[in-house]
């Protein structure tokens, strides 16, 4: 027995003397037994045994935890067990491993019970994201439940929930289980929802503050976005169940969502928000764990701007003008004035922990010399202890003593390392640098999902692109034209639905009954959703783009801007599609795409053209079938459908529901063509219309011009110079507006009204109990007899003012007794608005049925944080500013209400708004100049220059305003940004027939009306073509010698006092442009700030600026 004993215990020592030789040999065991105790004697000595959460303060008072500290926290110990699992000689060395494991999963699964605690704050953020609906940022570490109250902490930080979905996927794709159940499943999909709208959503931010004063107001905060982006990258088609789960733990998020905040990202970067022009906590967006910038020089020159502007000998500053914990900080103050920040200046604290960030940025990339000089700065900063390790601090401050001499030369003189030693955030990530640098961890072991290669550049995309008709007289018409297509119902065997399919498949996500959450709140899909088919089973599933969709949107109803959008989109999909597998698009011809000659659009027959050569908008494009591309397009997998759970229960009835749904779109359309108005018996344009009796309209008293009555656009009547210029003219000076001789025959209408007084620009709508007494049956009856749209949309209007959208109108139903109520009668109105492109009806009955423009809060978004303000409602009674982004229902209530009853208006500020941001993501340069973009006041210089144009009166010029079609809307907007020139060509197409709406007189003494056929970028003005004049830029050049002098002299310019009127016409018309789009002079307000500088010396530059110039 005793030699047993022996022989045993001595093959173990032998082995373990062998197993030193070889750990000795390398050192490695050694160096690895030092970072282990370095992780528990600075990291997990603080870790709290029941919870697994990091306090926020290494104190044993500190009783709260904050997420993202956490997070942080607990990555060096990940990296530390799976240095141990890689590394192990000993079954001491994996017990070791699996310990740290387990402790990993202990923390992140306390952090998601303090989040699920807090399910309804999510499902009620969704809708609002507003601050107090918003989960909490810091929890009690034994209680795990929330420690302040919703108002009295920066709890909205979607960076802090951000980094904890992002580390969830990083640890679960490195088969680290952290989600055990599918509750939790749900709930984490719907932080996906949470988080999606970063791009729109303002925050406290990293360091918790807000803006820079602190005072308390929330900001778009590109370290937000950023995270979020990656964030969503990361989860995206995860099974957080690993390799155990199915389709039903599968996270899914919309990629669409995640483009939108990548684009406002690139957008602002390298600017952090608007009061922080840059900020150190970039560098977790740019590099590690992020990695969420995919153009490198973007990333480049962001990470070299935090350089320059924030990296002293101690570390990086968080930003300019940060008094957090310096010696001039008032600790009993909660904010300051903007000015008042100057003190702070040349003094702020460093923090070393960024020079952890920039080594981890060095050593992904492979920048070697990068990474040595940012090692050996934190060696100069880490503080040694008497057991030899090293802590890292939280910052460095100047002492109060050399305040003085740090003011006069910066960065001369030494700092105090102050605050939490060690920092838990900084020594986590100190660690995981040591770790890294030393062999014992791949970067590739902590970023198994590849985030590090997102700046590789990608392969060219091929856009596919397949046309289908709506029906079979389409076809007919199509196949007239030279093109050979099929219809939607013959595209097998791939189903084609619209886009209101996939938003309702995608709203199926996440529900769930117990936690109270009902999944995904948008209705909105984008073009990258709708460019991939979708295998529900065995069926392929196809979408058409949401701009499609008529029901969504009137855009689509206008052939032109719908093109137009088409080659944008081709476009996008470019220069932002990275999933596998090449786009499809689906371009559907319907009956509106083809003139009444039968011929196909221009527009559309171009494009076609331009597909066929392979090249469309700078995108390669190929044409075909959807069974063609079935091989090459990206497929994407809906199995969630049916294995969806609740309760414990199996719900196979998604692919049902989806049907079901799908059988409600078809009998809604069936519905619909089932008309209730009275309809023209001719087919014809301009047959004539049965409309009301003379005693008939008498009889509906009020009711008769009521839509006329709502319209607040009005043109300015009291300007002295357009009034002088107007008296001018009627003097017989021999010239018009435009320069030219004046012809003959009697004098054209003014161009404004002209008024003794001011008026109000703003014309209140009149409220329901000021209409007299009318007989509602015997409106209806009136309804019934007119074929007239202006008279039947009176009617409808009234009625929706006064009886509102669900009142039955008792009209029985011609499929049958079905009931009908005013919003049936609204619906039809649009429909049929839409079919003979009566805009200023459509846009009326679209404000009745409230509808809304694809993409409005990114819209607003997009110009916001390009620097804009913006204002919508008519100046100067109503206008609302918009300072900040604000979800869809609320932006679309808050113009509502800047218009009150004006449903036309409301509804083309939406449409200006979407045109704006088009505008400035593709022409920033037209807003260079721009601070603040008024909506009404660009309505109503809008109107004006047609006027001017059309030589008619405010309000004829108004309803031709309303009646543009969105395309030339668009135009016009554009023709107003760039300074150019407008002008009519005159046409066959008459403006309206509705003269109970739409009274238009006029304009040429002839019997064809001349209307806005087209919006041109230069005007002709004269037909034998003796003259161009083209007005660019504040420039007018002269052609073919009609004006003397050398043709580009500015408004004081000596070429003949015939010229003056002419002149002055044309530069009170520039200043009246450039002040309603509230343009300033290059560069103005640098230059006042530096003449403040130099005359008042004494005083301090930002009480006089902001007093004077904001």
């Amino acid at each position: 027995m005793y030699s047993r004993s022996v022989s045993a215990t001595w093959d173990d020592s032998e082995r373990n003397s062998l197993s030193e030789k070889i750990r000795a040999r390398s050192n490695s065991g050694v160096r690895l037994d030092y970072y282990q105790r370095m992780v528990y004697k600075t990291i997990l000595k603080y870790q709290d045994p029941v919870t697994g959460l990091f306090p926020g303060s290494c104190t044993p008072e500190s009783k709260e935890s904050w997420v993202r500290d956490n997070v942080y926290a607990i990555l060096s110990v990940w990296a530390l067990s799976l240095a141990n699992r890689k590394n192990s000689d000993l079954d001491e060395d994996r017990a070791k491993s699996y310990e740290l494991q387990q402790r990993c999963i202990k923390n992140m699964r306390s952090i998601l019970t303090c989040l699920i605690k807090q399910a309804d704050k999510v499902e009620r953020f969704k809708k609002t994201q507003s601050p107090a609906d918003s989960l909490h940022a810091k929890y009690g570490i034994r209680s795990l439940k929330t420690t302040v109250g919703d108002s009295e902490y920066g709890h909205l930080q979607l960076d802090a929930i951000s980094l904890f979905i992002l580390i969830l996927a990083q640890m679960t794709a490195s088969g680290v289980q952290i989600i055990y159940t599918l509750d939790e499943v749900a709930f984490i999909q719907n932080l996906v929802f949470y988080i999606e709208a970063a791009y729109r959503t303002p925050d406290y931010g990293v360091w918790e503050r807000g803006d820079k004063t602190n005072h308390g107001q929330t900001e778009l905060n590109s370290s937000s976005i950023g995270m979020s982006k990656a964030a969503l990258e990361a989860i995206n088609d995860l099974d957080l169940f690993g390799a155990k789960g199915g389709p039903a733990s599968v996270i899914h998020c919309i990629p669409d969502e995640t483009q939108k905040c990548s684009a406002v990202l690139q957008s602002m970067l390298p600017r952090e928000s608007n009061s922080k022009e840059v900020d150190a906590a970039l560098l977790g967006i740019i590099g590690y764990p992020a990695f969420a910038v995919e153009d490198a020089d973007l990333l480049n020159l962001t990470r070299q701007t935090l350089v320059d502007k924030l990296q002293g000998r101690y570390g990086l500053r968080r930003f300019l003008r940060d008094g957090y914990r310096t010696s001039k900080e008032d600790s009993h103050r909660l904010h300051y004035q903007p000015w008042e920040l100057k003190a702070f200046e040349n003094i702020e604290c460093e923090w070393p922990m960024f020079f952890c960030y920039l080594m981890l940025d060095a050593m992904f990339s492979g920048n070697t010399e990068m990474a040595d000089e940012y090692w050996d700065a934190l060696e100069e900063v880490v503080v040694r202890t008497d057991d030899g390790l090293k802590l890292l601090p939280e910052m460095y401050a100047v002492p109060q003593d050399k305040i003085d001499a740090e003011y006069l030369e910066p960065h001369s003189q030494d700092r105090v390392h102050i605050g939490r030693l060690p920092f838990l955030w900084g020594q986590s990530l100190y660690i995981l640098c040591c770790l890294i640098k030393e062999g014992f961890v791949a970067c590739g072991e902590i970023d198994p999902l590849c985030r590090r290669y997102v700046t590789e550049k990608k392969p060219d995309i091929v856009v596919q692109v397949v046309i289908l008709a709506e029906n079979d007289v389409v076809k007919e018409k199509a196949r007239q034209n030279g093109i050979e297509i099929q219809t939607i119902q013959t595209a097998r065997p791939v189903e084609v639905y619209p886009a209101r399919v996939l938003s309702y498949i995608y709203g199926q996500l996440g529900k769930s009954w117990k936690l109270g959450l009902s999944g995904r709140p948008s209705h909105e899909v984008g073009t990258l959703s709708t460019s991939t088919l979708y295998q529900l089973h065995d069926r392929v599933i196809a979408f058409t783009p949401q701009f499609l969709d008529q029901e969504y949107f009137y855009l689509a109803t206008d052939t032109n801007l719908l093109i137009d959008m088409f080659r944008t989109d081709i476009s996008f999909l470019k220069s932002n599609w990275r999933m596998l597998g090449r786009p499809t698009v689906i371009l559907e011809i319907s009956e509106r795409s083809f003139e009444e000659d039968g011929k196909l659009n221009p527009a559309f027959a171009a494009t076609y053209r331009k597909c066929r050569t392979g090249y469309l908008h700078g995108a390669r494009v190929m044409l075909g079938t959807l069974n063609e591309f079935l091989n090459t397009s990206c497929m994407y997998t809906l199995q969630f459908l049916g294995a969806s759970t609740d309760s414990g229960k199996v719900k196979k009835s998604g692919e049902k529901d989806v049907r079901n749904y799908i059988d409600l779109l078809l009998l809604q359309k069936q519905a619909a063509n089932k008309a209730q108005l009275p309809s023209s018996r001719s087919n014809k344009r301009d047959a004539p219309k049965r409309r009301l009796s003379r005693d008939l309209r008498s009889r509906a008293g009020s009711v008769v011009g009521i839509i006329r009555r709502t319209r607040s656009i009005q043109v300015d009547t009291t300007d002295p110079g357009m009034i002088n210029i107007r008296s001018r003219q009627s003097s017989g000076d021999g010239l018009d507006q435009m320069g030219l001789p004046s012809p003959s025959g009697p004098p054209q209408p003014e161009l404004f009204y002209s008024a003794p007084v001011d008026r109000p620009i703003f014309t209140q709508s009149p409220s329901v109990d000021e209409f007299p007494e009318v007989e509602v049956p015997e409106l209806l009856d009136m309804l019934k007899q007119t074929e007239s749209l202006g008279e039947q949309a009176e009617i409808i209007h009234y009625l929706y003012l006064t009886k509102g959208l669900n009142w039955d109108t008792r009209i029985s139903s011609r499929g049958g007794s079905v009931r009908v109520t005013v919003a049936d009668l609204v619906k039809e109105l649009y429909d049929k608005s839409c079919q003979t492109k009566k805009w200023w009806l459509v846009r009326h009955s679209a404000g009745m049925l409230d509808k809304r423009v694809e993409d409005l809060a990114r819209a607003v978004s997009d110009l916001l944080v390009h620097q804009k303000q913006i204002t919508v409602g008519m100046p100067s009674d109503s206008e609302v500013t918009i300072t900040r982004p604000l979800p869809p229902e609320e932006l679309q209530t808050l113009i509502r209400g800047a218009y009150k009853k004006d449903n036309s208006t409301a509804m083309l500020t939406q449409e200006l708004l979407m045109y704006l941001a088009m505008f400035v993501r593709t022409e920033p340069d037209l807003f260079h100049d721009l601070l603040r973009l008024r909506i009404g006041l660009i309505i109503q210089i809008m109107a004006a220059e047609l006027a001017r144009a059309l030589k008619c009166k405010g309000p004829e010029a108004s309803e031709y305003l309303l009646n543009l079609s969105p395309y030339e809307m668009k135009m016009l907007l554009h023709h107003i940004l760039s300074g150019k020139e407008i002008g009519v060509r005159e046409g066959d197409g008459a403006i309206g027939e509705e003269n109970a709406v739409l009274t238009v007189a006029p304009l040429l003494q002839k019997n064809r009306r001349s209307g806005i056929a087209r919006l041109r970028k230069s005007i002709q003005l004269s037909a034998n073509e003796n003259l161009m004049q083209i007005f660019n830029q504040g420039r007018l050049s002269t052609v073919n010698g009609l004006l003397s002098g050398t043709g580009d002299g500015g408004a004081d310019g000596d070429s003949g006092s015939e010229d003056l009127p002419e002149k002055t016409g044309r530069w009170l018309r520039r200043r009246r442009l450039d002040g309603a789009l509230n343009r300033l002079p290059k560069d103005f307000y640098p230059r006042i700030w530096r003449l403040l500088e130099k005359v008042m010396p004494q005083k301090p530059v930002e009480v006089l600026f902001s007093m004077y110039c904001i």
